[in-house]
């Protein structure tokens, strides 16, 4: 695939939001700026190597905060008044071009945009040099002018467009700079057909909503809280790690098992999971797979967070209990907390572990292994239960 980087224009101050103090791409949703939603839907691409945003010069402090930890995020750009300056802007920050680099330019209002989408735009960028996801009008369109509708078009005909957008990057540079005295656009293509450039369309997807008014926000935020539960046990075992919660703890034994026997994080994401009815840790990440061999279990926890974040699945809180008669887990439990969050991208005050023995009653009194439960709590968007 070619290099490719995302746009985000983000200098605009939302004024149909309804909320004159903060502009809608720092409003909160989750807890996060709109903007921090967005950015971790590209920075978790694996097909997209740098993101640059275009912010309004009285954002800097506030971009600052949210943009901490994101691994493509360029050094932002000034925007500029009209959509097209700010893309220009950004534009000319760019190293200079490769062969075949694409652009893509997305919305900082539209957070919800799936992987797989971003995959689609790419894909056909490819093919095509420049490409819009975008879905049919549903309702009758009319033309109107002063209060008379004076034209029906014909619906088939009409699509809503969306973001990202994908371009060769000489053709949205080309096109860019073509509307630099012309007038203002409110999407790329726009620019692009202005040049006499075919502009194709994939299907685009009905949850990658825009914000435009606080309405949207709150439907959005619309939501269930699921419950899931996860229980793991693994045995002692000579010559092994003893890793729980990602914390290493020593000991004079590890845990068996195939990845790196890690039953405190196990049971969490068995508990995420079920929550979000993903089904569990063996038919994600079987334990006959040689790719699991040894891994960090805070990876496969991490990979189930982009799950979650990826179905607009917020994490309320987990919670979880080692049981162990030895060693004492209580020094590290505040570790655990804390490596298991960031994984998860959440709060550690999210996350609460618990230790506590079993009396020397069953095998975990024996000390032959430890065992582990946990409860997840997620937030799900109306939209996506079944």
């Amino acid at each position: 695939m070619p290099k490719t980087t995302v746009i985000i224009p983000a200098a605009g101050r939302g004024h149909r939001f309804g909320d004159n103090t903060t502009p809608k791409q720092y409003q909160l949703w989750q807890g996060r700026p709109v903007l921090w939603h967005t950015l971790r839907r590209f920075d978790d691409s694996p097909e997209v190597q740098a993101v640059v945003v275009a912010i309004h010069p009285e954002d800097r402090e506030i971009f600052a905060t949210l943009a901490a930890g994101f691994r493509k995020l360029q050094p932002p750009v000034m925007g500029g008044a009209e959509r097209s300056d700010s893309v220009r802007a950004a534009l000319a920050s760019l190293p200079p071009a490769t062969a075949d680099e694409l652009v893509l330019v997305h919305d900082a209002v539209r957070p919800w945009v799936s992987m797989e989408l971003v995959h689609e735009v790419i894909a056909a960028a490819v093919l095509h040099r420049a490409v819009i996801p975008a879905l049919p009008v549903t309702e009758t369109v009319k033309v109107v002018a002063h209060g008379v509708v004076v034209d029906s078009p014909t619906r088939s005909r009409l699509f809503n467009a969306q973001t990202p957008q994908g371009f060769h990057r000489d053709i949205i540079e080309q096109a860019v700079a073509a509307a630099s005295s012309g007038a203002p656009a409110t999407d790329e293509a726009s620019l692009v057909e202005r040049i006499g450039i075919d502009v194709h369309i994939i299907p685009g997807e009905i949850d990658n909503v825009k914000i435009t008014t606080a309405g949207d926000l709150q439907s959005q935020n619309m939501s269930d809280l699921r419950v899931g539960m996860g229980y793991d046990v693994h045995a002692f075992a000579a010559g092994r790690p003893l890793i729980l919660g990602g914390v290493p703890i020593a000991h004079d034994r590890g845990l068996a098992g195939h990845s790196d026997a890690d039953v405190l994080v196990h049971a969490v994401i068995d508990a995420l999971l079920g929550a979000a009815r993903l089904g569990d840790i063996g038919r994600l990440f079987p334990d006959d797979d040689p790719a699991y061999e040894g891994i960090d279990s805070l990876l496969l926890l991490e990979r189930v967070g982009h799950r979650l974040r990826d179905g607009n699945m917020g994490v309320v809180n987990v919670d979880a209990v080692i049981m162990a008669q030895v060693p004492k887990l209580a020094p590290h439990v505040d570790a655990m907390c804390a490596a298991m969050a960031a994984a998860l991208s959440v709060p550690a005050e999210r996350v609460s572990v618990k230790a506590t023995t079993t009396e020397r009653l069953g095998f975990v009194g024996r000390e032959e292994g430890m065992a582990a439960q946990a409860t997840a709590l997620l937030r799900i968007p109306v939209a996506t239960l079944t």
